[in-house]
């Protein structure tokens, strides 16, 4: 595994690579994070896993200020894996003359976290677009835990970059049930034990939720019965709806953020 962070360096070593996996994270790098890279080692000759913490994307000083940080433990996890290159860039490296204000996503992006988090996908797909700009990948991977994101990255990328495929792999889970997530990193055992009532609560109540069989405000009071003090959101959507084209099938997803603690959390089930 090299380590990379100028990106002259690493241009030289994506120059005419016709089979180029690469996994963008933010580091804190877990079983969802290893799932997604082990994903392109198989299906790529070449795999690059970038670690870069997007301030821009943080709506919160402090929310960027406390996300984990865990370098020196996710060099050894990446190394053992067996990349190809480790791409660690700094600020100055994706954002040379500043952020581009002006970038255009789709109208999903005012629903759900959108609604809370104000120019946050904007500051994602920012962020996406430049490292494949300097990469150059053929597929790129993203774990649907992050689903909105997941929808308005796959329609920028489309279309944009019609040589580069989005390749969304399934939410991994801890065994309790627990979405994995660097923030998980944030929560104490407590919490985590709460975090993992809430998804078999959602799980076991699915279809009745759809059916209306039990009310969201229900729901929502459970939640505060077991400690939660504040909700964003829990909706029903049909997936296959969200961002065109349409698939025909009904697919419905409850979507759902919560803050459990100081950390907010997002689920989809």
């Amino acid at each position: 595994m090299k380590i990379i962070s100028q990106n002259i360096k690493l241009r030289k070593f994506t120059l005419n690579k016709k089979s180029l996996g690469f996994v963008p994270t933010m580091g804190g790098i877990h079983r969802g994070h290893i799932s997604l890279i082990r994903r392109s080692i198989r299906e790529c000759n070449n795999t690059i896993v970038s670690i870069f913490i997007n301030k821009q994307q943080f709506n919160k000083k402090n929310d960027f200020n406390k996300y984990p940080r865990f370098l020196g433990r996710d060099k050894s996890k990446l190394k053992k894996l067996k990349i190809d290159i480790l791409y660690v860039p700094k600020h100055k490296d994706i954002y040379p003359s500043g952020y581009n204000k002006k970038i255009k996503i789709h109208s999903f992006k005012k629903e759900l976290c959108g609604k809370f988090r104000p120019k946050h996908f904007e500051a994602v797909t920012d962020v996406i677009d430049r490292f494949i700009k300097i990469i150059k990948p053929n597929k790129i991977y993203f774990g649907e835990k992050d689903f909105q994101q997941l929808k308005i990255l796959e329609d920028f990328i489309r279309n944009n970059y019609p040589n580069c495929k989005v390749i969304a792999c399934k939410t991994i889970r801890e065994k309790n049930g627990l979405v994995c997530s660097s923030r998980n990193y944030l929560l104490n055992n407590k919490e985590k034990m709460i975090a993992s009532k809430i998804f078999n609560l959602i799980k076991n109540n699915k279809k009745k939720l759809i059916k209306k069989k039990i009310s969201i405000n229900k729901i929502k009071d459970i939640f505060y019965s077991m400690g939660i003090k504040k909700i964003d959101y829990i909706e029903i959507l049909n997936i296959n709806k969200l961002i065109k084209p349409f698939r025909k099938n009904i697919k419905y997803k409850i979507f759902l953020a919560y803050h459990l603690g100081s950390t907010r959390l997002i689920d989809n089930i």
